[in-house]
């Protein structure tokens, strides 16, 4: 099992494309990636807010598969240390504490002026973006990486999309270095 250990924040897990490539990278033990019912409620609630066209208990399923792909990935027992943090929204602090509370390094979020580093000093965690935890990953298990994408690729058929339009789909979604590494990894 990997040593590593991230929290992905919600903004990580809303967008589909990137939920499945982090989640891929997950399942390979390149890292051991957590989060919490919290952090479920809160993707999932804003995917139904924004897209209320998709059915509930798709979603429910959805992040049923998520937990199941990726072993004791909920974190829980972390609400008593939310006193002791302070973040700019503390709204946030949860996600904090369910890190601390699991021992992770990182915090995989899109919001990083939600996560300063100042902040998350103290308890030696760092906030991330998913390009540069890609990016991280690939330098870690470049040929892994570039599985998870063709898997993922695979596994899409309504609609089917190629390796192109999902790493087009990954750069819009903020990944523009990691879909870089990735087509010259895909290329060679």
């Amino acid at each position: 099992m990997a040593s590593f250990v991230v929290v992905y924040d919600a903004c990580v897990l809303y967008p589909a494309p990137l939920r499945d490539l982090l989640l891929r990278i997950a399942e390979s033990g390149i890292v051991r990636a957590r989060w919490t019912d919290a952090i479920l409620d809160e993707t999932f609630r804003n995917i139904l807010s924004n897209r209320p066209d998709l059915d509930e208990e798709a979603l429910a399923r959805t992040r049923a598969m998520m937990c199941a792909a990726v072993p004791d990935c909920l974190i829980t027992g972390y609400e008593k240390l939310m006193d002791g943090i302070h973040l700019p929204d503390p709204d946030d602090r949860h996600v904090v504490a369910a890190a601390v509370r699991a021992g992770a390094q990182a915090i995989v979020t899109s919001n990083l002026r939600d996560f300063p580093n100042h902040d998350l000093a103290p308890w030696d965690i760092e906030a991330k973006h998913p390009d540069e935890f890609v990016m991280d990953s690939i330098d870690l298990a470049p040929g892994v990486v570039v599985r998870c994408i063709t898997e993922q690729v695979a596994a899409l058929r309504n609609p089917p999309l190629s390796v192109g339009e999902v790493l087009e789909l990954l750069r819009q979604l903020g990944l523009p270095r990691s879909v870089a590494a990735l087509r010259e990894l895909l290329a060679g």
